[in-house]
């Protein structure tokens, strides 16, 4: 397992870096100059060069990338152009915003999505099944921030516990509040403000895991060691749960890391849409912005984030299968 980790380890820096690579070429090469926007169309020539200097944008393109790859092996990824902050200040600050969405969004979709994948495949062909798997489609096919729109228009305004806007506090120092102080006032004013937000983003991947959790059920379910559980006459939730479902939730736990990181990138509209104060709300005001600091930063943090979720991923298949050996 530790030669395994320390392999996978050593495979994403390339990753990594090409990322970091194309992330830097695409801001760079798009239109629109940062300087020209902070200083207005009256700007003298004198004022737009000395800025030019200041951040380096005067330098070939390379040399940009090189000195900015190298401040950002060691946590320094510049300063915001716009609001002169230290870039890294802004992102962790916003970053635990955009993982509890992100963590309660995937907590949402698993507790709802594997029970009614199981249930359908259980009532194989009935209405239940039936009404699961209708419900999955339409799940698919709803996007993520048109979900968050209805949501506000038809829930949040008839409602009145349920904010339209913004984050409360968070859910965890809430959980935390409840064990130290035994108060609930911080816990619900977390689960409220993060509620709908989480629904928006949960209900697509909810309905992946349901329809997945279906077919990798059903599959597992024909094998001839399920048959010989049940002659040996083991009752049918033993089948089902303990050698059954343990197997079938391979694939479900590589769908789950995939869309975790999917969230991260499909978070940044929903957190538009509910004004949530996450690191995809930061970036969309950078990119209108051009504040090429904040952009590159923040979709390299994510990145990095989805690469070890993945890596994650990747080594609880030894928990749910005794028979994966990495060494």
């Amino acid at each position: 397992m530790f030669k395994f980790t320390v392999r996978r380890m050593l495979q994403l820096v390339p990753v990594i870096v090409g990322i970091s690579i194309l992330v830097f070429l695409l801001v760079h090469l798009a239109p629109g100059d940062p300087i020209r926007l902070l200083l207005g169309e009256e700007a003298t020539p004198e004022d737009y060069e000395r800025l030019q200097r200041i951040y380096g944008f005067d330098r070939p393109l390379y040399v940009q990338y090189f000195s900015w790859a190298g401040n950002a092996i060691r946590g320094d990824f510049g300063v915001s152009i716009r609001q002169g902050v230290p870039v890294t200040a802004l992102i962790y600050s916003r970053l635990p915003a955009t993982m509890e969405l992100a963590f309660f969004s995937v907590l949402f979709a698993v507790t709802f999505g594997v029970p009614l994948g199981v249930l359908a495949a259980i009532k194989r062909g009935s209405p239940i099944d039936l009404s699961s798997m209708v419900l999955a489609l339409l799940g698919v096919s709803m996007p993520g921030f048109w979900l968050g729109l209805v949501l506000l228009t038809y829930v949040a305004l008839n409602v009145g516990w349920l904010p339209m806007f913004g984050r409360g506090g968070s859910v965890f120092y809430g959980i935390g509040q409840l064990f130290t102080t035994f108060s609930t006032e911080a816990l619900f004013d977390g689960f409220r403000y993060i509620l709908l937000p989480a629904l928006s983003i949960g209900t697509a991947m909810m309905a992946i895991i349901t329809r997945l959790t279906r077919s990798s059920l059903l599959e597992i379910m024909g094998k001839d060691y399920i048959r010989t559980a049940r002659a040996k006459g083991l009752g049918e939730r033993v089948v089902v749960f303990k050698h059954g479902l343990r197997n079938a939730l391979l694939p479900v736990v590589t769908i789950v890391g995939i869309q975790f990181g999917v969230m991260l990138g499909g978070a940044v509209i929903t957190e538009t849409v509910f004004a949530w104060p996450g690191v995809g709300r930061l970036i969309v005001n950078a990119i209108s912005q051009r504040d090429f600091p904040i952009i590159q930063a923040g979709v390299l943090m994510l990145a990095v984030i989805f690469t070890l979720v993945n890596l994650i991923v990747d080594l609880s298949y030894a928990l749910l299968n005794p028979r994966i050996r990495y060494d």
